[in-house]
């Protein structure tokens, strides 16, 4: 049975959107992140360790922890064996989505324009990433495309600060907005952990009602 991701996010808002070159440096992001409020976690496969990455992060047991930047149907199989409880993808690509299908994970493909939110729709989803939601327009854009659209939910990432945040969070399309400047690979590089935690303090009381 496929889980949606608005049981597994558990009415989390915030998703931190991470990109973490350094395996060593997961266990004390996990902390900081849990330790500001966060209780859900993308870890994107852009670096070779991502798979360890996401392993880490999931033990910590205060997280729930997906993976992004799913690219291939081996990948998916890859980061869910990892533990990764739910997957993230920049495009609309059918064989991930089959993918998950098969995995019973929720899958959540990038989008941007009507005509790949039809494909998703007769994919049978019904959550998206709006990707890159700055980039093509801010919630501008997305109040456009939700308007044709009343069934699907947006998870809006990519360009997103802490100044918008509740802007996009205010839409009633919206699940939850990604955010990858909440801890960047130059915060790790400097074991900047005080400094994830208290943005991610930041950015929780932004998006509580």
């Amino acid at each position: 049975m496929n889980t949606s991701l608005t049981d597994v996010l558990a009415g989390a808002r915030l998703m931190p959107v991470l990109t973490v070159p350094d395996p060593a440096t997961a266990a004390p992001l996990a902390e900081a992140l849990a330790a500001g409020g966060a209780r859900c976690a993308e870890v994107t496969f852009r670096t070779p360790d991502a798979e360890q990455v996401v392993k880490t992060m999931a033990a910590h047991g205060h997280l729930t922890v997906g993976a992004g930047t799913i690219l291939t149907a081996e990948q998916a199989e890859r980061a869910v064996a990892a533990g990764a409880r739910f997957l993230v993808s920049p495009g609309l690509d059918d064989e991930v989505i089959a993918k998950c299908r098969e995995l019973g994970v929720p899958v959540v493909p990038g989008i941007a324009t009507p005509t790949e939110l039809m494909r998703a729709l007769k994919a049978g989803l019904d959550t998206v990433k709006l990707f890159p939601a700055e980039a093509i327009g801010g919630t501008s854009t997305l109040r456009a495309l939700a308007a044709p659209f009343p069934q699907m939910r947006f998870v809006p990432t990519g360009g997103i600060r802490a100044e918008g945040l509740a802007a996009y969070l205010a839409e009633p399309s919206v699940l939850a907005v990604g955010g990858s400047w909440l801890a960047t690979p130059a915060h790790l590089e400097h074991g900047q952990y005080t400094e994830i935690c208290r943005l991610t303090a930041d950015a929780v009381a932004r998006s509580t009602p």
